[in-house]
């Protein structure tokens, strides 16, 4: 893992799809959060939920973080991960936009 500290909000998103948490997957998300996979977006909590359920915990995905690093704007990270399950396996960099401690936009592009 890189010198970065991983934010909670990010532990809680690897940690929760990892342990197949959707409950607490969606609650490491603001309310009104926007989700964007591939120029597929998702608005809100109700978004997130439903990606949940169509990409990631439904598909039984499993993240392995290998690095993280600040983007370029402040409160931004970049995830390096290996995506496994039912879906999308392979390599890929999300990034995160956080405000008050919770995830208000993920990208993954």
């Amino acid at each position: 893992m890189s010198d970065t500290a991983m934010p909670e909000a990010i532990r809680a998103f690897v940690d929760t799809t990892n342990a197949g948490d959707s409950e607490g997957f969606v609650a490491a998300f603001t309310e009104d959060a926007y989700l964007n996979d591939w120029g597929r977006e998702f608005h809100g909590r109700e978004g997130v939920a439903s990606w949940n359920e169509s990409d990631n915990i439904g598909r039984n995905a499993r993240f392995e973080a290998h690095s993280i690093r600040a983007g370029r704007m402040p409160g931004q990270y970049l995830l390096t991960v290996t995506v496994s399950g039912g879906g999308y396996n392979g390599p890929g960099v999300f990034t995160f936009d956080l405000r008050d401690g919770l995830i208000a936009r993920f990208l993954i592009a």
